[in-house]
């Protein structure tokens, strides 16, 4: 597992302190797993690496639910599905925004409701919930947490980000280990193909 995720997990521990009761997030809440979202190659990179160590009953329904969810989203995939490689082509990002909203991640174990590779998730996993920067430096969160909450305690419950620029070069030393660059979604990205 790489050094980022005990810095991003340590940065998540600090904002849901800070959140408190404003904090929805709990095991079998679930609704963050349902639609797809991209993920990066490192990401992808740590979801295999779960895999692999995983139960071999456990790995084997993931890669069962992964390859059904990849046979559903071929034909409106907004990139190259035979890389899994998103927005290959300029109306892709446009596309990405209504695709697949109803499909549940592939690691999610339906009957719990819990991700059977939790150590393993991706950072946009690691990060949801309490308010963030999005790539608009808008602050969001999760609908179902901060109801009603005022402006001011949104703010005063952000999650720092200073981890952005470690990522950043983690995913580009990923994205050289793989040879595929760019984003994925989590279906793809457990089964990569060059």
């Amino acid at each position: 597992m790489n050094d980022l995720f005990p810095i991003l997990d340590a940065a998540l521990a600090s904002a849901a302190e800070r959140s408190g009761k404003w904090l929805a997030c709990m095991s079998g809440c679930h609704q963050c797993c349902m639609g797809v979202f991209a993920i990066s190659q490192l990401d992808a990179e740590q979801l295999r690496e779960g895999l692999a160590i995983a139960d071999p009953a456990v790995a084997q329904r993931i890669l069962t639910r992964a390859a059904d969810s990849r046979t559903r989203l071929h034909g409106e995939f907004p990139g190259d599905p035979s890389t899994g490689l998103l927005f290959t082509e300029p109306e892709h990002e446009e596309a990405f925004a209504d695709f697949a909203n109803d499909e549940l991640c592939p690691v999610l174990d339906p009957d719990t409701g819990t991700c059977d590779l939790y150590a393993f998730r991706p950072t946009q996993c690691r990060t949801f919930g309490p308010p963030i920067r999005d790539a608009e430096d808008h602050l969001t969160v999760c609908e179902l947490c901060f109801v009603d909450a005022p402006a001011d305690e949104v703010s005063r419950c952000e999650m720092d980000q200073d981890w952005r620029s470690q990522e950043d070069a983690l995913i580009s030393d990923a994205e050289r280990r793989s040879g595929l660059f760019g984003a994925t979604i989590i279906a793809f990205g457990l089964t990569p193909s060059k």
